[in-house]
């Protein structure tokens, strides 16, 4: 029987803003290697020419402390895109904002004409189906303990590390 939590990605992106037209600034997956140990990749995105600077909102710049200026030295989207869909394959993903992060997501891929092959599961659904009682409590206690950077890598390592913690508890 396989692992399930080899066989996922955590997935975290952050954005200009939460509007409509809204785009990924950063994107951040975390996965369990073969030796049973966390790997987090993430990239800063330059934003594509196709998407609206007037999306851009200061109160994300403050949370995250990226300027416009910051990412437009960063990484071209396309590129980040196909170093993402490449990783990413067919392989799940769960979020713990799965339909901001799944808009995002799917916003960047089409940068490089790339489209997601699998749904992004829920991180709160998919606990509910795999853990309960006391391993569901530990589950949301420990990411609770720390404070959310609002950075892609580290957010994405910090729900992988809270589901491998409350995995090796309860053998599932």
């Amino acid at each position: 029987m396989t692992n399930f939590l080899s066989e996922v990605f955590f997935l975290d992106l952050e954005a200009s803003s939460l509007a409509p037209n809204g785009w990924p600034i950063e994107i951040g997956l975390t996965w369990i290697d073969e030796l049973d140990e966390l790997v987090t990749w993430s990239s800063l995105i330059r934003p594509h020419p196709s998407w609206s600077t007037t999306a851009w909102c200061a109160e994300a710049e403050a949370i995250h402390r990226l300027t416009q200026a910051y990412l437009g030295i960063a990484r071209p989207a396309e590129e980040v895109a196909a170093e993402a869909n490449a990783m990413i394959a067919d392989r799940l993903m769960i979020s713990d904002g799965r339909k901001a992060d799944a808009r995002w997501l799917d916003q960047l891929l089409a940068t490089a004409e790339h489209a997601r092959g699998l749904p992004i599961l829920d991180f709160d659904a998919t606990a509910m189906r795999r853990f309960e009682g006391d391993a569901l409590d530990a589950l949301y206690t420990s990411p609770t303990r720390r404070r959310a950077p609002h950075r892609a890598g580290p957010d994405s390592r910090r729900l992988a590390r809270a589901w491998m913690r409350t995995r090796s508890r309860v053998g599932g």
